[in-house]
């Protein structure tokens, strides 16, 4: 109760990874937060019986219910769950700011290749991730793209689709130690790595609230081993890039 009833009003987002981890035959929609200052914080859940739209939709009103303020100045990172991005897009539409996992992308565009490709399409992607600039990036992205269709023409869609997301912190000229991490959901799975060691004895979730209880205790402990993320200093020069490109 003391989670879900959390006061968020002072809880100034710069980021927001919302992720799902499956307990119980359940799917719980989860958020975590990078405040301005740096520090991240568990912020909410919602059960499910499958990560949809509805359920991360529930999962953004309740926060907000609790205060926190959804601003177009705030950074979402996701792993491309098709639910949770269309909930932010409901929320949000154009003025969303959204980074796509570049692991997950990366792992998807493999999957679709045979195996003898797969090392040289993950040193290509890796190496347009690295580079610095949006617009050299973006070019490096697009000789892949190229390099795909010959291959596989559905890898090479994967990476069409994702690829203005996939670049969103190039665009918004993250200074790199930050970028590191924001363009990967590895902040909330590691917090979810937790709930799985912690809960690694239970054999059975015997009921909704059992489930409930174990995860928001998980996360509050969780949340107190934590520790800044680095490259917290760059924050307020990235939010002000932010808002100068929104005005």
């Amino acid at each position: 109760k003391e989670f879900l009833e959390r006061d968020l009003s002072k809880f100034k987002a710069f980021a927001l990874f919302i992720d799902t981890i499956h307990r119980g035959g359940a799917a719980f929609t989860v958020a975590l937060g990078i405040a301005t200052k740096g520090k991240k914080h568990a912020l909410g859940l919602w059960e499910g019986a499958t990560e949809n739209k509805e359920v991360a939709g529930s999962l953004l009103s309740d926060m907000e219910n609790r205060g926190l303020k959804l601003s177009k100045e705030i950074i979402f990172v996701t792993d491309g769950g098709g639910g949770i991005i269309r909930a932010l897009k409901d929320r949000l539409g154009k003025d969303l700011l959204h980074q796509r996992c570049t692991i997950h992308k990366d792992r998807n565009i493999q999957r679709h290749l045979p195996k003898k490709y797969r090392r040289e399409a993950h040193r290509r992607f890796t190496d347009a991730i690295n580079l610095k600039t949006y617009d050299d990036a973006r070019q490096a992205l697009e000789n892949l793209g190229q390099w795909l269709a010959e291959i596989n023409d559905s890898s090479a869609r994967s990476l069409e689709e994702a690829q203005d997301e996939l670049l969103t912190l190039h665009r918004l000229k993250v200074p790199a130690l930050l970028r590191k991490t924001l363009h990967t959901t590895n902040s909330i799975e590691s917090m979810f790595s937790t709930v799985r060691h912690c809960e690694k004895n239970i054999k059975r979730y015997r009921s909704s609230k059992m489930s409930q209880r174990w995860l928001a205790s998980v996360l509050r402990y969780a949340d107190s081993n934590v520790r800044t993320v680095k490259g917290s200093n760059e924050i307020p020069w990235v939010l002000q890039k932010i808002r100068i490109m929104q005005d």
